[in-house]
């Protein structure tokens, strides 16, 4: 019998995964992958341009496949790669509008997911939940 921790591991890691890709089925049509969706919504939600090596690492894949996605949205219009002013070698990555304009319909449809998911849940086991695993992710962060 799995103990809870193990159980409440499992879930997670599924549901997590669950998630994405009713996200994904759902932004299908916008010709999108799930990595190409991720890396534009990461973009979108930085505060400043992001460097290519830290958007990789938020995404949670190598340098290398950065590189490939990025040369692929930017083909498509979607991104656009600056070199940083303080160290050319350092390429910043930004949203062009029409990225931006992607980033509203992925945003819209990525909420309605969120909206038909979570119909009905109890609030208070939400807000539970949303810290649990917000603690979680601190936790993680202050991982060496």
């Amino acid at each position: 019998m799995p103990t809870v921790e193990e159980r409440f591991s499992a879930a997670l890691h599924s549901t997590a995964r669950a998630w994405r890709l009713a996200v994904d089925r759902r932004l299908r049509h916008l010709g999108m992958s799930q990595a190409s969706w991720l890396t534009v919504a990461m973009v979108a939600r930085a505060q400043e341009p992001l460097r290519q090596v830290e958007l990789a690492q938020r995404v949670g894949v190598e340098g290398a496949t950065m590189a490939v996605m990025l040369n692929r949205l930017t083909r498509a219009g979607l991104v656009q790669r600056t070199a940083s002013s303080a160290d050319r070698r350092v390429k910043l990555v930004s949203l062009t509008p029409a990225g931006e304009a992607l980033f509203e319909q992925v945003r819209t449809q990525a909420g309605a997911v969120r909206k038909a998911l979570l119909k009905g849940m109890e609030p208070a086991a939400l807000l539970a939940a949303t810290e649990l695993l917000e603690g979680l992710q601190a936790k993680l962060d202050d991982e060496p």
